[in-house]
Formats: structure tokens, sequence, C-alpha cells
């Protein structure tokens, strides 16, 4: 699997990307992470910080956070 998404239950930036995801057809595999920031220990070690949603793109060698720069990154890349 190229897509990876670190995502937490219940977080709706999580779930804008899962949408975008879904809207593009696009196959994902979901990390599911600890609520608590201080466990996300492999978040922090993926991307350098510890919130989420992070996207990691094994195709394209790309690791971002942050919902709307994820979309706007899908959009461009796998519309």
């Amino acid at each position: 699997m190229s897509l990876t998404l670190y995502r937490l239950e219940g977080c709706p930036w999580c779930e804008l990307v899962v949408d975008k995801l879904d809207e593009l057809d696009v196959e994902f595999e979901s990390v599911w992470v600890e609520a608590l920031h201080s466990k996300r220990n492999e978040v922090k070690r993926v991307s350098g910080q510890r919130g989420v949603p992070v996207l990691v793109d094994d195709e394209y060698g790309v690791t971002m956070a942050e919902s709307a720069k994820i979309n706007e990154y899908l959009s461009a890349s796998y519309a």
C-alpha cells in the first residue's frame, strides 16, 4: 500500500481526509493512533510531530500533515 493515513477515532480533520480519499476512490491504509499526544510516538517518528491527520505517500516520497494541505495534495496527485 503506498498511502498510509495516521488518524484518530472521532477526529473531524481526519474524516475530511478520509472523505477526500473515498471521493477519489483511492485505497489507503489507516493507522489508528492514541488519543494522548504523548503516546503518538509512531506519528512523531514518521512526521516529526504528534498531530493528526498525517498522510504518508510512499510512491511519491511525501509525508504531510494538516487536512487542508493533504486534500489539496490528493486532488492534485490523484484526481
